[in-house]
């Protein structure tokens, strides 16, 4: 008799179907077959040891187990709960009308209990598209959908949850994971490394404008920054700020829009990063990876399963390189790619697979080898040390960050005569406010800030009058700008003018924009 269940593989942070089945004829063995890995073909042992614990019969005759579309690789532990139903089915021990409707996976475990697999977001949402009638899902994975309303998705403990679905036969609503009803709270779950803004800014883990004194000039570059998604670079001697303020910037992040969260979250899940939390995904993400980071751990790969890196796992938020010149220069230039076409694409021998990485680099470095040139006389550097250990960084690296800012060491006098600065809840309401103004202006594009906008849109959205236009032309003339770097600007002068509530990109958006321009290959030598 021949079953056919349901199930997913997951391609990047998107889901196609896989049909696993099940026929059981004449003859000796269990056979599996279909590009299986080893997890795969593992899973037939832990089915079988399952399906006997829980007093099912393993027919004495031959098993095929065909897990198709033939040609494309399976990976993972989740389709154990497809085999042991069809395991099920086809040998008549239950009747099971369901098995059709649903997209299933799971991994099994000796018991008889399920536990979780990643990738429950894609698969809910392939399952919404296909047409089928929901998912049945571990129950902490089927937790990742909640609040998307992707698809109607159960949340099964153990495999008699899944036979109880299958067999229609009691109502089985009560695993059904449904959105939380006003005033209440049921267990969901959130990214790991994603922030809760306001509990971390009364804890202190994220720490506010006000707390942070003096770096007027750095924080307006901050605002700027996260007002239009831009990348910035922080230059300055130890203790000068660099890391308190890029932490600080997670305090002035607007929250996620439902298909931001969605795009975020399904990079997470397929990395399986969920861990149990208390709320849907809306802040956004924030990773921070120590400086000596290999190659695959930020970019992304793997040797079994191609799995997103943290430049991915920062896409809609912030990644925060500190040390950035003590990085290897591998490193560095892989980092080119993913900041100019906001993807990163993985190829392998028989593989290509892209993940999002729309993200906010935040950088940081200090000056100079000993760290400490602009700190008063402590430093010993030469410039022309000072200049080679900054031409570490390449021009294009360089040309692909938008904001360059020079961090001074605050004078003793503003630490001791403490002023009342702005807090972080002031700066995030004109971020928000700036947000907003650029998602209406791009709603058709399927981006959400001007720093994503290409050379198309750029021209579009960012045009200039004839008094700025000569005013450009003499600027990039100056600084020996390359077509990037001229980009670059007019996006940061728009970010700037929708800060300022402007229509129009002015001599004074243009001017500002310009100022960050600070590390520009001309200026270097001047500067250090």
């Amino acid at each position: 008799m021949l079953i056919n269940i349901f199930s997913a593989r997951c391609i990047g942070i998107d889901a196609v179907p896989v049909t696993v089945e099940v026929d059981i004829t004449s003859g000796i063995g269990i056979h599996l077959v279909g590009l299986a890995d080893v997890a795969v073909k593992e899973s037939l042992l832990r089915t079988v040891t399952a399906l006997q614990t829980l007093g099912f019969r393993i027919p004495g005759k031959k098993i095929v187990i065909n897990l198709a579309p033939a040609d494309l690789h399976k990976k993972g532990s989740g389709y154990d709960l497809p085999i042991a139903l069809g395991i099920v089915a086809a040998s008549g021990q239950k009747e099971l009308p369901g098995l059709g409707k649903y997209i299933v996976m799971g991994e099994l475990g000796l018991d008889g209990s399920v536990r979780p697999v990643p990738g429950a977001l894609p698969i809910t949402e392939m399952a919404r598209d296909r047409g089928f009638e929901g998912c049945i899902l571990p129950y902490e994975s089927a937790c990742e959908t909640l609040g998307y309303g992707l698809a109607r998705v159960f949340g099964v403990r153990t495999f008699s949850d899944v036979i109880s679905i299958m067999e229609g036969n009691e109502d089985c609503s009560g695993m059904e994971i449904r959105d939380i009803p006003s005033g209440k709270t049921v267990p969901v779950c959130t990214p790991e490394g994603s922030d809760v803004r306001q509990e971390q800014l009364l804890s202190g883990e994220i720490p506010d404008f006000s707390s942070i004194y003096g770096q007027e000039g750095a924080k307006r570059g901050l605002e700027i920054a996260a007002a239009g998604g831009h990348n910035v670079m922080m230059i300055g001697p130890p203790g000068a700020g660099k890391s308190t303020l890029a932490r600080a910037m997670a305090g002035i992040l607007p929250p996620m829009s439902t298909e931001e969260s969605l795009q975020t979250s399904k990079i997470y899940s397929v990395a399986g990063k969920y861990r149990s939390g208390n709320r849907i995904v809306r802040q956004r993400p924030f990773r921070s990876p120590y400086h000596n980071i290999s190659a695959a751990s930020l970019i992304g790969g793997g040797s079994d399963s191609i799995i997103p890196g943290e430049i991915s796992l920062a896409h809609n938020g912030v990644l925060f390189l500190d040390e950035f010149c003590e990085m290897p220069k591998r490193i560095l230039e892989m980092l080119r790619g993913p900041l100019e076409d906001r993807r990163v694409t993985i190829s392998r021998l028989r593989t290509k697979i892209s993940f999002p990485a729309s993200f906010m680099l935040v950088a940081a470095t200090n000056p100079c080898p000993c760290g400490y040139y602009g700190d008063g006389d402590r430093c010993s550097c030469s410039v022309a040390r000072r200049t080679a250990y900054l031409s570490r960084l390449s021009g294009p690296v360089m040309d692909r960050i938008d904001i360059h800012l020079w961090i001074n060491p605050v004078e003793t006098g503003k630490l001791i005569k403490v002023s009342a600065a702005e807090p972080s809840s002031k700066v995030a309401e004109r971020v928000c406010r700036a947000r907003e103004i650029q998602k209406e202006r791009l709603k058709h594009t399927g981006i959400f800030t001007n720093a994503e906008m290409n050379g198309k849109m750029t021209a579009e959205y960012c045009r200039i009058p004839e008094n700025c236009r000569k005013f450009m032309e003499k600027t990039v003339d100056t600084l020996g700008l390359s077509a990037r770097a001229y980009h670059r600007i007019l996006k940061l002068a728009r970010t700037i003018a929708d800060l300022d509530g402007s229509e129009n990109i002015l001599i004074q958006h243009l001017t500002e924009a310009t100022r960050y321009r600070l590390l520009d290959r001309k200026d270097l030598g001047v500067i250090l």
